[in-house]
């Protein structure tokens, strides 16, 4: 089977639930404090390799016992880390706030997303062997994609390859300054309605749609959580119900959405079941706690389906 190359950061993830408020000068005891895998890239290839697609992943950690735990979890989910570097900077490490309800606050420490792909990065055949299609899980998050993001997604396709974006947050506010040129080089374009508002100024998924189409990208995917999503399409827009669920954390929720539709594609998938699948795998994703820990194979995520 043909795989997805990846591109996106790796994070070392630290959850703790339930954390409703924070006391200062106080001690609040919590149910839960669990290490996991993070990152755009990270939790969107893991989803792909899980579903039973060959997903190679490009990124970086750093030579610390978190990189090691990292690089252990992605070969648990069977993603290909050939391509990812080990640098001296710490890897990227995230500690997580989760309410009870599967609402997050995040502390963040970039490590190593500050200095991979520093050098003049573009795919290659090499990388991409067997692959494809390539996907830039946030470009946001690595400094040093923000520029490079449509040279990226430019060679790609002139490489062949299918691509795909997923926009995710930008904590420097530039938004559609650095989405805007990917856009015309992006296929399939990722982004819930939190990301959709700050790119458009629009929270109405048609509207939403049609602004982002103008700037050049094929299809919009629109992850509205609890309320499932939409395909904005140039044959119009078509939404698929989400699986109703408890939620219990919902991080690496959207990542895993992503890599669950690509996997469904890359499976010949029409657009409307890649959905639906998607929509299962990240319904499965919020009743564990961590970014990937709710991941099953594409055999048990068909089961749960029913």
């Amino acid at each position: 089977m043909n795989g997805v190359l990846v591109t996106g950061n790796i994070v070392l993830d630290i959850l703790t639930r339930p954390v409703e408020d924070i006391t200062w000068g106080g001690t609040r005891w919590v149910d839960s404090i669990t290490q996991s895998l993070g990152g755009n890239g990270a939790n969107t290839s893991s989803a792909i390799a899980m579903l039973g697609v060959p997903a190679r992943l490009i990124g970086a950690v750093g030579n610390d016992p978190f990189g090691d735990a990292a690089i252990a979890r992605l070969h648990e989910c069977g993603v290909d880390t050939s391509l990812v570097e080990r640098l001296s900077s710490g890897t990227a490490t995230t500690v997580a706030l989760v309410r009870s309800d599967g609402a997050r606050a995040f502390l963040h420490r970039p490590g190593v997303s500050r200095d991979v792909f520093s050098g003049d990065f573009q795919p290659t055949s090499a990388m991409a062997a067997d692959c494809t299609r390539l996907h830039i899980g946030n470009p946001f998050a690595l400094k040093n994609i923000r520029g490079k993001a449509p040279s990226i997604l430019r060679q790609a396709r002139e490489l062949g390859l299918a691509t795909s974006l997923d926009t995710a947050w930008d904590a420097l506010d530039e938004w559609m300054t650095v989405l805007g040129p990917s856009l015309p080089h992006t296929q399939i374009l990722f982004c819930n309605e939190d990301e959709a508002h700050k790119l458009t100024g629009s929270s109405d998924p048609t509207t939403v749609a049609a602004r982002l189409r103008d700037r050049g990208a094929s299809i919009i995917v629109l992850k509205l959580g609890p309320n499932g999503c939409a395909i904005c399409t140039s044959e119009g827009e078509q939404h698929i119900p989400a699986f109703p669920v408890q939620a219990i954390d919902t991080t690496g929720a959207g990542d895993c959405f992503a890599g669950a539709f690509l996997a469904a594609l890359q499976r010949n998938c029409p657009l409307p079941q890649a959905a639906r699948i998607a929509n299962a795998v990240g319904a499965l994703n919020v009743q564990s706690i961590g970014g990937t820990s709710g991941l099953r194979s594409w055999e048990a995520t068909l089961a749960w389906i029913g």
